[in-house]
């Protein structure tokens, strides 16, 4: 649908910065007289504006870009492992699961303990990790390596994914909104997203508090398709009514939660019977 492609195009040149009309029309697989026609539209938005010989983006401080992994990895460790430590205590024996690439969901093994369990995974991370856990069975997908995520990624990828069963997907996003659902930064980890939340049965988003209000290039998943967030600060109050109206479970997860809690009220329960009383 041309609407689409030109929300498409809009964020193109949003998270590219300055883009020539010759990069969209390939992009895009389209004629320099439709992306004209696509410019000719966004600029009334207001975002973006012309240059010679191509557009270039207004500042936005609300679009998120991809930025390297080993910079990633150093923001916000600690609220990181908290919320793994979290989605770890929703996964049980036998359970076949997806983890996600992502700074955020690395750490997920760590808390699974002699769990037995089978790990998809195209995060090189996550599988160097799993080496040392006998209990886990461990499926990695080959493709090519993509240095700024550590995951692997092509077409062979995406066609392995299409013949698995995911019970359990926990995912990672770049920035999530209402209006925009998940987004990631990178288009050649798109697809693959893509296919993880159309052939899992649950899924759980697992997404720091910096990441709600944010959107990147593309939107690999509404968040009406998630049943579960685990983060580590309430959202702004659109997001708890979101939540309510979609049967969403939010848990929040902090040193406290842990401290506080027995074992057996860990796995977030408490969390979201808390929010229903406080009328979330």
């Amino acid at each position: 649908m041309r609407t689409e492609r030109i929300d498409q195009v809009e964020e193109y040149i949003l998270t590219n910065k300055t883009v020539t009309i010759d990069q969209l029309c390939e992009a895009f697989k389209v004629s320099k007289n439709t992306i004209r026609r696509d410019i000719g539209q966004l600029l009334d938005r207001g975002r973006i504006k012309k240059v010679y010989g191509g557009v270039t983006a207004l500042p936005d401080s609300s679009l998120m870009t991809l930025t390297p992994y080993s910079l990633r990895n150093t923001s916000f460790e600690h609220e990181k492992d908290l919320i793994c430590r979290q989605a770890a205590s929703f996964i049980e024996d036998n359970d076949l699961i997806y983890i996600d690439t992502g700074t955020t969901s690395q750490n997920l093994i760590d808390y699974l303990g002699n769990k037995k369990c089978t790990i998809i995974t195209n995060s090189l991370q996550v599988a160097l990790k799993a080496v040392n856990y006998p209990n886990i069975t461990l499926i990695s997908l080959s493709g090519k390596l993509k240095r700024e995520t550590l995951s692997f990624v092509g077409s062979t990828v995406e066609e392995a994914l299409k013949t698995y069963n995911i019970g359990k997907a926990f995912l990672c996003c770049t920035g999530v909104t209402i209006e925009n659902g998940l987004t990631n930064a990178s288009m050649d980890e798109y697809q693959i997203k893509k296919i993880v939340v159309e052939n899992s049965q649950c899924r759980y988003l697992l997404a720091d508090h910096t990441k709600f209000g944010k959107f990147s290039l593309m939107t690999y998943s509404p968040m009406s398709a998630v049943e579960h967030v685990i983060t580590d600060q309430n959202p702004p109050n659109d997001y708890l009514n979101f939540f309510n109206t979609h049967d969403i479970n939010l848990h929040i997860t902090t040193e406290e939660f842990f401290k506080s809690n027995t074992p057996q009220q860990a796995d977030g329960t408490s969390n979201l019977q808390r929010s229903k009383l406080r009328g979330i």
